[in-house]
This record gives structure tokens, C-alpha cells and sequence, in this order.
């Protein structure tokens, strides 16, 4: 669910600006074939082949028409669809739908490529029917893959060629479990077809870009569902307040420093569950399910979207879950100056707790 609107905030992103300016575009299709990591020994039995698939993208271009895309070296921003065999009739096939953007290094010559969205499971677990898929709880999957190519376009008239490495991730994100995710590593070659004759030179300005902005102060409601490793243990609503305090260093970056606190329902079945299933855990039944960590962070601003990654330990910590650390990363919306729509994943290293569907404010 956290990349389904991920890819709905950077696509209404993308609408609103594509009718601003009007911009050249291009398709590429990319096949892709490669390896599942081994992430997780509990997936061993379902690794059995080598998944391939293939990509296909409309891109389009920008060129400098805003200041964001001189700072960012004219990327590109564009939808993916995607189409996966796993090589194994447990875990099925995967069909994915990305919102992306493309960053040019080298010349121009090296493109990276970050997309998020949804993908479709078409042979989910199931206590029944497929009790051995424990890497897919659901059949709808949050999705982000990463593309890194050499990329030579107008090879041959508008046709060019790209190839490099891909790396697609699935996952509920602990939306519903089991969730163990699958990881695709994989080599892609790609031809790539220029819808326009030729292309505009690329605007360069040369106003001076110093930014200078006071601390400002954030407020952020977060919540959503989710399950704990237990299977059948039931989705239960969290709840998350957070306040923050952030420091524009430059256009496109800020340093953060805040609290959470968390209302996590799920943990009040889990300590129920441990108390009278597992006494080897010592957990007594009166655990408190809440927490407060403190955290800081950093925010990539690009156009009215952003990049959000936090770092985060727990001060008041009842009930051991996955350790005292936690990760948080994920896409904002602004909207005007002072209001923000926000997907995060929180997650305690690799492993994810929950999608946080959140609003705030900044002052």
C-alpha cells in the first residue's frame, strides 16, 4: 500500500507539472533476467531458477525550464510496467506498475532510474492452497526497482540502446503476513525510441542560487495496518505523532530532529500471544504496547516532492520487538507551503514493520 500512493503522489506530481511545460518524451523496453537474493534462509526452498522479465517505460524529458531540474541535471520522470516470472509455481508471476524518475551522471552517458508501486501477485500464500509462498501474504505488493544503465540514445535515427543492473524488490511490508519479500538482481538490455525529431538544447541559468530559511517546526500524523509475523494473529491500526524540528541547508537539502511516539495495536496481540503460547519469553502479559524514540533525519527536496530517510532509537521501549534501532524512508507531498502528504516505510533494518500513511503541517 505505501508504494501504491507513493506512485500516486509522484504521479499527481507529475500531471501537474507536465501541463506547465511542454517537454520531448521516449519509450524503452527492457529485458531483464537474473537471480532472487537470498535475503532470508526461510526462502531457500523458493529460489529454484533464474527469473526474467521484461520492462517497459514511457519517459519524459526536462530541460532546465525549472530551476529543480538545473540542480538535478535535467532528469527525466516518466511510468513503468513491468512483468515478472519468478521461475517457480509457488511464488507465480508478478505484473508491476511504477511511477519513476531517471538521474543522468557521466556526460549524461549513466542513468540511474528509481520507480515505486504496485505489483500483482498471481499466487499468493494461502493456509490452503499455497501454504509454502511464505514470501507473499497478499496478492497486491508494494514495489521499487532500481535501474542503472550505460545509455547511448540515437544509435540508429531515434532508435538507441541502454544496459546495466536492476534490482526489483517485492513486498506488503507487513500489511499482512507472511512476508518475507523477494529480491530480483538481474542484468537488463534495453532499446530505447525517441518520440521527437530531435531535441532542445538544454537551459542553463546563471542566477545566483543561495538559499537561507529559519528552522522551521513540523507536526505529522501518521497511521495504517498491519499484522505481526504471526500468522492469522489479525491487522489491527497504528497509530504515529511525530514533531520535528528541520534546517534547510540548500534548495535541495535539510538535516531533521524529532520524537515519535507510537501506538502499535498489533504489539498488544503479540505480548498476549507470547505470554500464554511462548513462556520461554518471559513476557508477562503487561507489557505496555507504546513507544517513544527519538530520531534525526534528512530530507532530498526535488520539485514539491521529497525523499525522507530517518534514523531513530527508542527512549521508552517496554516490549523487545525487533530491536531499539529503526529505519524510516519514503516520499512527501507538499502541498502550498505548509502542507505535506506522506508515504514512510518504518522497518528495523531489513525487516519491515509497517506502511505509514501520513498528513502534517510545517511552520
Amino acid at each position: 500500500m505505501r508504494n501504491l500512493l507513493c506512485a500516486v503522489l509522484l504521479l499527481m506530481s507529475i500531471v501537474f507539472y507536465g501541463q506547465e511545460k511542454k517537454h520531448s518524451s521516449y519509450f524503452d523496453l527492457n529485458y531483464f533476467g537474473g537471480n532472487i537474493a537470498l535475503h532470508n534462509n526461510s526462502i531457500l526452498h523458493l529460489i529454484k531458477g533464474h527469473p526474467e522479465g521484461f520492462i517497459f517505460s514511457w519517459n519524459k524529458k526536462t530541460y532546465g525550464n525549472e530551476a529543480w531540474e538545473q540542480r538535478f541535471n535535467y532528469p527525466d520522470y516518466g511510468a513503468s510496467l513491468s512483468y515478472q516470472d519468478l521461475k517457480n509455481e509457488t511464488l507465480g508471476n508478478l505484473i508491476g506498475l511504477y511511477a519513476h524518475y531517471n538521474f543522468y551522471f557521466l556526460k549524461r552517458n549513466l542513468m540511474l532510474r528509481i520507480g515505486q508501486g504496485l505489483a500483482y501477485s498471481s499466487n499468493p500464500y494461502d493456509k490452503i492452497e499455497n501454504p509454502k509462498n511464505i514470501a507473499f501474504g497478499s496478492d497486491i505488493l508494494s514495489s521499487t526497482y532500481m535501474m542503472i544503465n550505460y545509455k547511448k540514445d540515437r544509435i540508429i535515427n531515434r532508435f538507441g540502446l541502454q544496459t546495466g543492473l536492476s534490482l526489483i524488490h517485492y513486498s506488503n511490508a507487513n500489511f499482512r503476513a507472511p512476508n518475507t519479500s523477494v529480491n530480483t538482481i538481474a542484468i537488463n538490455l534495453g532499446v530505447t525510441y525517441q518520440l521527437d525529431a530531435e531535441d532542445p538544447e538544454l537551459l542553463k541559468s546563471t542566477a545566483n542560487e543561495k538559499f537561507t530559511e529559519n528552522v522551521k517546526f513540523n507536526l505529522a500524523f501518521r497511521s495504517g495496518i498491519n499484522e505481526s509475523d504471526v500468522i492469522g494473529s489479525g491487522q489491527f491500526p497504528f497509530y504515529v505523532v511525530s514533531a520535528y524540528a528541520d534546517k534547510r541547508l540548500s534548495h535541495a537539502s535539510a538535516i531533521q530532529f524529532g520524537a515519535d511516539v507510537f501506538f502499535s495495536n498489533f504489539l498488544k496481540e503479540l505480548i498476549y500471544y507470547q505470554s500464554v503460547s511462548l513462556p520461554e519469553e518471559n513476557v508477562s502479559g503487561d507489557e505496555d504496547h507504546k513507544r517513544v524514540g527519538l530520531f534525526a533525519g534528512h530530507e532530498l527536496f526535488i520539485n514539491r516532492m521529497s525523499v525522507e530517510t530517518q534514523l531513530g532509537y527508542y527512549v521508552y521501549y517496554p516490549f523487545d520487538f525487533e530491536g531499539r534501532t529503526y529505519i524510516r524512508i519514503g516520499l512527501k507531498r507538499y502541498f502550498g507551503e505548509n502542507l505535506f502528504g506522506s508515504i514512510t516505510l518504518k522497518s528495523h533494518g531489513a525487516k519491515a514493520e509497517a506502511v505509514e500513511f501520513g498528513i502534517g503541517v510545517r511552520l
